[in-house]
C-alpha cells in the first residue's frame, strides 16, 4: 500500500508563482464521475489522497463534495493550497471532513507589507478554526534563502495571531496541538530541457507515492507536471496493471540502485536530496 496518492482534481490555478514549474496541458477539471471512478480503483492502494499535482484545489467547485466522497470510502483527504480562497471557501472545506491542510505561505510574492499581513492573519484564523474541527494545519515556508525577508515577517505575524508553545523541531516548529510550521529549501522542478543533475538518483516515486493527472494519466511522482512519464490512464486501465508495467518496474528497480531509468528523473533537483 502506498503512503499517498496525488490526485490532480484540477490543473487550473488562480496564481502564477515564480517557483512553480507550471504545465503545458489544456485546462481540465475532474468530473464527479471521474473522481468517483478513481476512488474505486484506488481501493487497497492508499488511505491518503492529496488533491493536487498542478493547480489550486480550491478553484474546483466540487472540492468539498469530493472530500466527503473520499471520507465515505475510508480515505483521508489532504490538500495543499496557496490559501487565497480560504476566506471564501474555508468553512465548507472544513465541514466536508478534511484531515490535513498544508498552507503554502511562500506563495505570497507580491504586494505590500499590509497586504501580506492581511493574508497571514486570514490563514492564521483559518488554522485555528481548522484545529477546532479536528483538521491538522501546516504552514509551509519552502523558500529558505530566497524569501526577500518575507519569512521573518510571516513568522512574526503568525506569532501574534496564534498562541502556543512554538517549539522547534527537526522540520520546523510545533506551534500548538495540530498546528505546525515547516521550513524548506526551494527545489528545482524536473524539466526535460534541463541539464542532468548528477550521477546518482533516488526518489520515493512509485515507492510510497504516485500521481494521477486531471486527464487520468498516471505518473510516478508529484513533480511530473506535464505527464512526461505517462505510465497509463486510470480512467481506461486497471491500476495494478499500470503500476506493474515494465516501465514502472524499471523506475523502481533503478532507484534501488541509485540510478534513473527515465531522462526526466535525471533532470530532477529533488531526486538529489535523498542520494
Amino acid at each position: 500500500m502506498y503512503n499517498k496518492v496525488y490526485v490532480e482534481i484540477t490543473n487550473i490555478c488562480n496564481m502564477s508563482c515564480s517557483f512553480c514549474h507550471g504545465h503545458k496541458r489544456a485546462p481540465k477539471q475532474m468530473s464527479t464521475e471521474e473522481f468517483s471512478l478513481i476512488l474505486e480503483k484506488l481501493k487497497n492502494q492508499t488511505k491518503y489522497i492529496y488533491y493536487h499535482l498542478m493547480g489550486e484545489p480550491l478553484t474546483h467547485p466540487k472540492l468539498p463534495e469530493f472530500i466527503k466522497m473520499a471520507g465515505e470510502r475510508g480515505y483521508k483527504s489532504i490538500i495543499t493550497t496557496n490559501g487565497t480562497l480560504l476566506k471564501k471557501r474555508g468553512a465548507e472545506l472544513l465541514s466536508a471532513g478534511l484531515h490535513k491542510v498544508n498552507l503554502s505561505i511562500h506563495s505570497f510574492e507580491k504586494g505590500s507589507d499590509a497586504e501580506h499581513a492581511r493574508y497571514i492573519e486570514e490563514l492564521a484564523e483559518f488554522a485555528v478554526k481548522a484545529v477546532e474541527k479536528g483538521t491538522i494545519a501546516v504552514f509551509r515556508l519552502w523558500n529558505k534563502g530566497v524569501d526577500n525577508g518575507k519569512n521573518e515577517l510571516a513568522l512574526n505575524l503568525l506569532k501574534k495571531s496564534i498562541s502556543g508553545d512554538w517549539t522547534e523541531n527537526t522540520r520546523g516548529i510545533r506551534i500548538r496541538d495540530k498546528i505546525f510550521l515547516e521550513w524548506g529549501d526551494r527545489f528545482e522542478w524536473p524539466d526535460s530541457n534541463a541539464e542532468i543533475k548528477g550521477n546518482e538518483f533516488f526518489c520515493y516515486g512509485l515507492k510510497d507515492q504516485f500521481g494521477i493527472l486531471s486527464n487520468g494519466t498516471v505518473v510516478p511522482c508529484c513533480l511530473d507536471s506535464d505527464g512526461v512519464i505517462a505510465l497509463g490512464n486510470i480512467f481506461t486501465e486497471d491500476i495494478e496493471t499500470i503500476l506493474n508495467s515494465e516501465r514502472a518496474l524499471k523506475i523502481v528497480e533503478g532507484f534501488k540502485l541509485k540510478t534513473a531509468s527515465e531522462e526526466l528523473c535525471k533532470r530532477c533537483g529533488y531526486a538529489q536530496r535523498f542520494v
